[in-house]
């Protein structure tokens, strides 16, 4: 099965992540980069996402015509930084790999419609 993991943070973990110290921050990259070797196997595509005000967003509401506007459409505490498709047996298998997870934050697991 395939599924999508987003790796999602607060405000509160960028300031945190903004306020580590240069060998901190070097040894989190250090512990992303391991998790990203040891799930190698199972990955088939990564990203990280640029900061939400970079978004721009097309609206459809009503039966009006399309309206595109700056920012994430979404409104909410936490904000996506980054993705990776995995291809893996089953949910469980993805959750394993949600939880070993050394980024922080939060990893929304999502299954990609197989159509």
């Amino acid at each position: 099965m395939k599924y999508v993991l987003l790796f999602c943070g607060t405000d509160e973990d960028a300031a945190a992540f903004a306020a580590l110290s240069e060998a901190e921050l070097s040894e989190r990259y250090a512990q992303v980069g391991r998790w990203f070797a040891e799930n190698g196997a199972r990955i088939r595509g990564t990203n990280q996402l640029q900061d939400p005000e970079t978004a721009t967003s097309v609206r459809f509401a009503g039966g009006g015509s399309p309206v595109v506007t700056d920012g994430p459409f979404l409104e909410g505490k936490e904000q996506i930084g980054g993705y990776a498709e995995v291809e893996v047996a089953d949910l469980d298998e993805a959750l394993e790999m949600a939880r070993t997870w050394p980024g922080r934050g939060t990893v929304e697991i999502r299954p990609v419609n197989s159509r």
